[in-house]
C-alpha cells in the first residue's frame, strides 16, 4: 500500500536525481527507499524511473504520476498551513544552529518533513562551532541549538548519541590486532597523528587533555571529519572520530574501538535569552516524534 512517505519520496528522486539523495531528503535509507520505489512500481504497474549506475531519469509515465503527485503534496501543505493558522500558530522564522557534522546528517530530512507540514514557517539554518552555537544560544541570537553532551539540566532533546572509534591505514600494525581487542588511547597518543576538529572543541585534542595524555606528535590538523580519513587512507598518520562521520567508502582504512568507549552525544536545546515562541514548541514536538531514536 502506498502512503505519503512513497509520494514525497518520488518527488525527491525525481528533484536530486538519485534514489540515494532522494532518500536523504525525506528521512530513509537508501535501501528502504530502493524497496518502496520497487513496490510503488509494482502496484502502478510501471516502471517510474530509469536506472543507470549514477542516477535516474523519469520514464514518461513517471514524469506524468509526479507532476500529480506534486500537485496532491501541495494541496496536503495548503490544508497543512490552514491547520497551523486554527492553532494559532501561523507564519514566522524560526532560527535553528548546530555544528557542521549534525547539520549536514541528522538535520536535513527533519527540517524537510517540517518544511513539508508547516510550510508557513520559515527556517533559518546556521553553521558554527560548538563553542559559537553555545554563544548565539546565550545571547538569543537563535532559538535552537544543537549542543555536545548537554548537561541533565538543560533538558535537552537527545538527536543521537555515538562512540569516538580510532581509524588506521590498513597497512598499519595496529591494522592487524583483532577487532574485540581495540586500541588504547594513549597508544594513538604516540603515532604520527591527523587532528580532526569537526568545527567542535570536543576533538582528540580535548579528549587526550581529559585524560592527562599528549598528543606528541601531530602532523595535520584539518576541520572535517571525511578529509581526516583521507589522510589516514594515504598513510599520513592515524585519527580518532565519531563512529557516525566514517565515510561509507572504508578501502584502506581500519576501523578500531577504543579500549575504554568514549562517547559523546548531541541534543537541542532552546536559547535561554528569549521567551519559548509557539513555533519553537511545534518545532521541538516534530523533532521528537520524528527524530532517529539515541
Amino acid at each position: 500500500m502506498m502512503n505519503l512517505s512513497h509520494w514525497r519520496l518520488i518527488v525527491a528522486i525525481a528533484d536530486t536525481g538519485t534514489i540515494t539523495r532522494g532518500a536523504e531528503r525525506v528521512g530513509m535509507t537508501q535501501s528502504g527507499a530502493s524497496q518502496a520505489l520497487a513496490q510503488m512500481e509494482e502496484t502502478l504497474g510501471a516502471p517510474l524511473f530509469a536506472r543507470s549506475r549514477r542516477d535516474v531519469s523519469m520514464t514518461a509515465f513517471g514524469d506524468a504520476v509526479v507532476e500529480h503527485a506534486r500537485g496532491m503534496l501541495a494541496s496536503l501543505n495548503a490544508i497543512g498551513g490552514l491547520a497551523d493558522e486554527q492553532k494559532g500558530i501561523g507564519s514566522g522564522r524560526l532560527r535553528l544552529a548546530s555544528f557542521p557534522s549534525v547539520i549536514s546528517t541528522r538535520l536535513p530530512a527533519l527540517l524537510g518533513s517540517f518544511r513539508q507540514r508547516h510550510p508557513g514557517i520559515d527556517i533559518v539554518a546556521l553553521e558554527g562551532t560548538d563553542e559559537e552555537v553555545e554563544t548565539w544560544l546565550a545571547s538569543g541570537a537563535i532559538d535552537l541549538g544543537v549542543v555536545l553532551n548537554p548537561t541533565p539540566e538543560r533538558q535537552a532533546l537527545i538527536l543521537g548519541c555515538d562512540a569516538w572509534v580510532a581509524v588506521v591505514p590498513t597497512a598499519h600494525p595496529m591494522a592487524r590486532r583483532a577487532s574485540a581487542r581495540g586500541v588504547d588511547f594513549a597508544e594513538l597518543a604516540t603515532q604520527p597523528f591527523i587532528l580532526a576538529t569537526g568545527g567542535c572543541a570536543v576533538n582528540a585534542q580535548h579528549l587526550a587533555q581529559e585524560r592527562g595524555v599528549a598528543l606528541s606528535n601531530i602532523r595535520v590538523t584539518v576541520r572535517d571529519w571525511v578529509s581526516a580519513c583521507v589522510l589516514v587512507r594515504g598513510g599520513m598518520g592515524v585519527a580518532i572520530v565519531p563512529e557516525s562521520t566514517l565515510p561509507e567508502d572504508q578501502r584502506g582504512l581500519r576501523v578500531l574501538s577504543l579500549t575504554q568507549p568514549i562517547y559523546r552525544r548531541f541534543g537541542l536545546v532552546p536559547a535561554t535569552a528569549t521567551p519559548v515562541l509557539k513555533l519553537v514548541e511545534t518545532f521541538w514536538q516534530h523533532v521528537a516524534n520524528h527524530k532517529t531514536p539515541p
